[in-house]
Parts: C-alpha cells; structure tokens; sequence
C-alpha cells in the first residue's frame, strides 16, 4: 500500500483553497488504496477534512504533496509533487502540478514533470456529483455569493449591493460566516456545491472556487479579491468560462443586470465552463504519480 502526506494550512485569512485541492487528492488515494494523512494548521474550513487522520509536522512517507504558498522546496526521502499557480508556491519537486486556465513561462529548476492545464484541476468527489445533478431555471432567478474561505465580509456585503443595485428581482444566498443584512446567509459547509448546482448565477471570488464552478457548470460572475487570483480572472474571461465584475462588484452593475435578464447568456457561460474543467485531475495527477514511482 503506497502512503500520502499532504501539506496544506486554512485559516480565515488564507482561505481554504489549497486544503480542498489536498481533500481531492485524499479521496482519489484513497480509492487506490493509499494510506493518506493530512499535515499543517486548519483554523477555516475543517469541515472539509472529515474523517482524515492530522498530523502536527512533516514525516516520510511514498509521497508527499505539498500544497502551500509559504514553504520551501521538502527535503524528505520521498517523491514530492507539488502544486503551484503561476509563481506562487513554486519549489522544485518530482512532479509539479499547475491546474489553472493559463500559463506562464516556468524556469527550469530541474522538475522532470510538469502538468499543466484545467485538465489536472484536483476537484472534490461533491463536486463531480453536483455535475451530474446539475438544475436551474428559477424564477426569479437563484442567486449564490460566495467569496471564498478567507474573504472579508465587506467582499460579501458588497456583491449583496450590486445584485440589490441591478432592480432585477433575484432569490439571493450568500456564503459568510457572519451575518449580512436583508439577505439569507449560510456558513461554508460540505453542501455548498449543491447549492451551487442548483443556482442560475454564483458572484464568486476567482480563487479555487472558480475551477469548482466550471466543473458543475454553474454561469459565475467574478470577484478579484486578491493579487494571486488576476491571472486566473484574466483567463476565465478571455476563454469565456465567466464574466467579469473587477475588483468591486458594485462598479459593475450593468453586467449583473444584462446576467440576471439574459438566460441564454448564462447558459453560454455555464455550457463552456463545463467544457473546459471535467473535474477529474487529482486521478490524472495520481496516474502520474504511480508512472513514476
């Protein structure tokens, strides 16, 4: 039985991006027959780990995979993968792993595999389910804000305003851990992407939670809420997979309005998403891995 560490921390700032990409992998090891453990500090989102086993600190094991802005490259007798977005958390490993809509130019720091693409994006068991299940079509119009594990309820409260600000009559659920006034909240929990598969339009943060959407195929109207995620809204736009609100949500009513008014423009965006993420890269990542082991 080969063995799994995975290297991830959550936490209300960090969000929890990098501990769901580790909880894909988890599942799909698990499947093979891996015996798997999951390391780091989870202050967000331990909802998401379930019956996993956690460990305080790094030890040997077949393979390690790290999934982590802040940490260097792993000395351990292991084979390391790991999972970077552009620049960030690059380190050398045996297998390196970029998931996301675009590319850029990777110095050679002497990684023999590296995986590129939206083909490889590690998702959720939950969320190729909700694929499978996916339904809309309310009147009005469902509508679900989420702006990620370690977004600030302001980042909230505004897209609230500019769903409010488009007059367009909409059934509205936001994602916080706090209250937001006049609207229904729910906490994060394992049924969100449910709930996202049944929603005609998710304002969403461009963060991991983007890939998650296009896999379910759910019409998403981003947020860039943060500096890691421009290149990926950037993508997301230029491949049509989404629409575009910048970096407030408020300056772009227009766009919520022609979405909530415009079935056929969301299902456009909903249908390409689901072309361009299958949701079955954490198999694809392990292929790789057993290739090489």
């Amino acid at each position: 039985m080969a063995s799994l560490l995975l290297r991830a921390d959550a936490s209300p700032t960090m969000g929890v991006g990098h501990l769901s990409r580790c909880v894909a992998f988890a599942t799909a090891a698990r499947t093979r027959g891996w015996d798997v453990v999951l390391c780091g500090t989870f202050t967000a989102g331990r909802w998401l780990i379930g019956d996993l086993p956690v460990v305080p600190d790094l030890q040997p094991a077949d393979v390690v995979l790290v999934d982590h802005y802040g940490l260097d490259a792993v000395s351990l007798p292991s084979l390391v993968v790991s999972m970077e977005d552009a620049t960030f958390g690059r380190r050398r490993a045996d297998i390196v792993v970029d998931a996301n809509l675009y590319e850029v130019p990777r110095p050679d720091d002497g990684s023999p595999v590296v995986l590129r693409g939206p083909a490889y994006a590690p998702l959720r068991t939950e969320i190729r389910t909700a694929r499978a299940h996916r339904s809309a079509g309310s009147t009005p119009p469902k509508v679900v804000i989420v702006m990620g594990g370690g977004a600030a309820p302001s980042a909230v409260a505004a897209a609230v305003t500019a769903v409010r600000e488009t007059g367009v009559p909409a059934d509205v659920v936001a994602i916080s851990s706090v209250p937001v006034p006049g609207v229904e909240v729910r906490p994060p929990t394992p049924e969100l992407p449910s709930l996202f598969a049944s929603a005609d339009l998710v304002v969403s943060a461009a963060g991991v939670t983007l890939l998650e959407l296009c896999c379910i195929g759910v019409p998403a109207a981003l947020v860039r809420i943060a500096d890691n995620q421009k290149a990926g809204y950037e993508a997301a736009l230029t491949r049509g997979v989404a629409a575009g609100l910048g970096t407030d949500p408020r300056e772009h009513v227009e766009t919520l309005r022609t979405l909530l008014r415009d079935p056929a423009a969301r299902a456009a965006l909903g249908e390409k998403a689901m072309a361009t993420v299958d949701g079955k890269g954490a198999d694809r990542v392990l292929d790789a891995v057993e290739a090489t082991m």
